[in-house]
């Protein structure tokens, strides 16, 4: 059945994050230079060359900075420091100045909403009630029973409260119980951690990705959360209750403004939100002036069922949902959920990744779905992740998503010399040299399509409307200035008839390129670009 066309205004503002392409990097998985087993910022330096290539215009770094790793780096003893396992400031001094010569940005994670419980300040907050740094995270007594001051239960499927036998209360921790959540209603948290942005953007950061900013103002004065109807047991724990008093509050704008107008003081800089939640939540994230995130990150894919009719729904609410003004992202993948290829299937891989690097909005690209990596199955004896451990066989763990990059031949494919901190997979169309050789390989094409992409400035600022949606192909129209081009998508593993005239300029199936076409014929699981005449 043919959808309704979704139209939207055309945006020609020339921010580079709104024509970029960001490409998240897991440091503890991308290139070991040490022999450790674990990624650091040399590895990453000494692969700038791989991403310049692919196209990228900007890093992003997961969590490098000093931390025990009970959540691999999002539990931060030290905010202003690097941790010993990735280098030194040194080290990343000398990245940051190798990235931008190579024209390209680079982006770091900020873990504001939470510490470790080994930083300086929680171990000062734990010492007395009359400690200045208590009111620094979030406390309170138990019930008279001795129990939580309520039912919260943490993402990671234990309870949200750690008993502290020191001090005699509660302290919250949305995480893991090594990770105490900070205290953002007091004016020393808010002045130190502005401070800590400041502090990298001297030093040359472009932006940050701003982790869990959804929880960083939990009201537990508010009481228990109401039970979630829709939970079942089978379910993640963590969802049991609906987490009114803990997620998207009031306050948690006030303070993502005072982030957005540090990073307004320094000119080009871009800050992003992990904005999980419903629609109608995350556009707030924007600001009523787009004065909070520039980039609210998008999740309405993540998880989305590869099914034609639910993507295009999703798109079109997408679409339609944008505030005026607001500019819109996409992400297909990152280091939390099932990779791409496994969720879509290693043949759709191709068709996802046009999806994202033509839709309107920047994309965000995350490490080694250009090769087709799938998530892998790690044997019981190698799980590393907390939330596996935590809630085992649920299929919550992300080690699956964080295996470490494929390079070249080799045991241990050109990661590390050493014995990787989790196992190497390879995709089934080989490791980077392997797929840098074959000019049908999915790197290839995705070089490709952001080659075309840098090139064409309709498939960046131009208009998004949806074209054909029926009988697995789903056509959208990018529109800028009188040029036009349509983007094909076959989501069956059939070949299937596409009502579209034009020249082919880019396809997935090797070698159909070039000649006028007046309906296309897509062969199974292709994606095709077509310049409009």
């Amino acid at each position: 059945m043919q959808q309704e066309t979704v139209r939207t205004t055309a945006q020609t503002t020339p921010e580079w994050w709104k024509t970029g392409i960001i490409y998240q990097i897991y440091p503890r998985s991308f290139q070991d230079s040490d022999g450790d087993g674990v990624g650091d910022l040399a590895g990453i330096e000494s692969r700038l060359d791989y991403l310049a290539d692919l196209g990228v215009d900007a890093i992003w770094i997961s969590p490098i900075f000093p931390s025990p790793m009970a959540d691999f780096g999002y539990d931060v003893s030290d905010y202003r420091d690097i941790d010993p396992m990735f280098g030194t400031l040194a080290d990343f001094d000398r990245l940051v100045a190798a990235t931008h010569r190579r024209g390209m940005k680079l982006i770091l994670d900020f873990v504001p909403s939470h510490t470790s419980e080994q930083h300086p300040w929680f171990v000062d907050a734990r010492s007395s009630r009359s400690s200045p740094k208590r009111d620094w995270y979030v406390w309170r007594d138990a019930k008279p029973d001795g129990s939580p001051p309520t039912n919260w239960i943490s993402e990671f499927g234990r309870p949200a409260w750690t008993w502290d036998e020191g001090s005699g209360q509660y302290y919250l921790n949305i995480f893991l119980s090594e990770q105490p959540a900070l205290n953002w209603r007091n004016p020393e948290v808010q002045a130190e951690m502005l401070d800590t942005l400041r502090f990298w953007y001297d030093r040359g950061v472009d932006g940050f990705r701003v982790d869990a900013i959804t929880h960083i103002a939990p009201d537990p004065d508010k009481g228990d959360h109401p039970p979630d109807p829709n939970w079942q047991e089978h379910m993640d724990p963590s969802y049991r209750y609906l987490k009114v008093h803990s997620k998207h509050q009031p306050e948690g704008l006030d303070f993502v403004r005072m982030m957005r107008r540090v990073t307004d003081s320094y000119p080009d800089r871009v800050l992003i939100g992990e904005t999980d939640g419903e629609l109608k939540a995350v556009m707030t994230y924007y600001g009523e002036a787009f004065d909070a995130f520039q980039l609210p990150f998008n999740f309405t894919l993540l998880n989305a069922p590869w099914e034609m009719a639910e993507i295009v729904r999703r798109i079109e609410t997408y679409e339609a949902a944008l505030p005026d003004g607001g500019w819109g992202n996409w992400v297909l993948g990152n280091h939390d959920c099932r990779r791409i290829a496994s969720r879509a299937g290693p043949a759709q891989a191709a068709v996802a990744a046009t999806l994202l690097l033509t839709l309107r909005g920047t994309p965000t690209m995350y490490q080694g779905d250009e090769l087709g990596m799938e998530s892998a199955e790690i044997p019981p004896h190698a799980v590393r992740d907390p939330w596996e451990k935590q809630v085992p066989g649920r299929g919550l763990g992300r080690d699956p998503a964080r295996t470490p990059m494929p390079w070249e031949k080799g045991p241990t494919r050109g990661f590390s010399d050493g014995d990787p901190w989790l196992p190497v997979f390879v995709p089934a169309g080989g490791d980077v040299a392997a797929q840098r050789a074959d000019a049908t390989s999915l790197l290839n094409y995705v070089r490709a399509l952001i080659a075309l992409r840098r090139e064409t400035p309709a498939l960046t600022l131009g208009t998004y409307e949806t074209t054909v949606a029926q009988d697995g192909v789903f056509v959208f129209t990018r529109r800028l200035y009188g040029t036009v081009f349509h983007i094909c998508l076959n989501f069956t593993g059939e070949t299937r008839l596409c009502p579209v005239k034009g020249e082919v300029v880019l396809s997935s199936r090797h070698g159909s390129e070039g000649g006028a076409v007046d309906t296309l014929q897509l062969a199974p699981d292709e994606a095709a670009i077509i310049k409009a005449a």
